[in-house]
């Protein structure tokens, strides 16, 4: 009876430690949902903290009517589905050639793909390479230089290894080629693991700010984050609304409430949302998948 008793009491302080845990995760968030969705000159007044004071949609208004901002969302998008789909592809090609046990000097390749993810050349060098590859300013520095992620490709080469080799052989024997086996066979078997890596690298590209804001000057190709970046940095969009033409004045005019605070907290939400509306249609794999590409028989 006692020990019955512990038990409980054990698992009471283990959801009451994982409810602290998560509310310290999610109120960050919600925080700052609550004020994007409240009038910039009450926010200012402090206070704000579980629900909006002064309900207000104008941030979004503002942030929705910034043409360049709703370019350099689009631009997000373009970036995160085709780079997704390019990084998975090689990298998924590349670590099923690496599984063939013919394949001469494999654990010399190894060995150089391991040592790139410890050592790196560093910034300036990666910018002359950039610069002498003529992809500054293009759309393509953001996807080319990150195509091939050496943790990926190790973990997508454990899966492939844990397929059973009767089935390559098998398909060998009906005159398939190497090709064939890998889009017939192994990709169709590695959905848990493709999904999952898939969530990874569409999270980095949708929120990585950096590479854009030292590879590219042109503003028309910055995507959302960078713009955020130049946002949470500076009194940027106040600053442009406030060079508008007479018609946008009168608008202004009747968002008195807009503060680049609120204004950032909007933003935020307006880039940050999508990426999380991808989450539940992959969660089933999520576990499944890294569990599966991190185990060797």
């Amino acid at each position: 009876m006692k020990l019955a008793m512990e038990d409980k009491m054990f698992v009471s302080l283990i959801y009451i430690v994982l409810a602290v845990l998560g509310f310290t995760a999610i109120y960050p968030f919600w925080n700052a949902a609550v004020i994007s969705f409240n009038s910039g000159a009450d926010t200012m007044l402090g206070g704000i903290t579980f629900w909006p004071r002064e309900f207000t949609l104008q941030n979004y208004e503002v942030v929705f009517k910034d043409k360049r901002l709703i370019d350099a969302f689009f631009i997000s998008v373009k970036r995160t589905v085709i780079g997704t789909v390019l990084s998975i592809a090689a990298t998924a090609i590349f670590a099923y050639g690496m599984t063939k046990r013919g394949l001469i000097g494999r654990k010399f390749y190894m060995i150089m793909c391991v040592i790139t993810m410890y050592f790196g050349g560093g910034l300036i060098p990666s910018y002359l390479l950039i610069q002498s590859l003529n992809l500054m300013d293009t759309f393509e520095v953001m996807v080319i230089p990150g195509i091939i992620s050496v943790w990926n490709m190790i973990i997508f080469r454990t899966f492939f290894n844990g397929i059973p080799q009767g089935l390559e052989e098998s398909a060998q024997i009906d005159g398939s080629s190497n090709w064939g086996i890998f889009f017939r066979i192994v990709l169709p078997l590695s959905g848990p693991v493709i999904a999952t890596l898939a969530l990874f690298t569409a999270v980095y590209h949708w929120n990585d700010w950096f590479t854009p804001s030292i590879y590219i000057t042109n503003t028309d190709l910055l995507p959302i984050q960078t713009k955020l970046n130049q946002i949470l940095n500076s009194n940027i969009m106040l600053e442009q609304m406030q060079n508008m033409d007479s018609a946008a004045q009168g608008r202004l005019n009747k968002m008195r409430t807009v503060t680049s605070k609120s204004l950032s907290m909007a933003t935020m939400m307006v880039a940050t949302v999508p990426i999380l509306c991808v989450y539940p249609f992959v969660q089933k794999y999520f576990v499944k998948g890294v569990l599966i590409g991190s185990l060797k028989e």
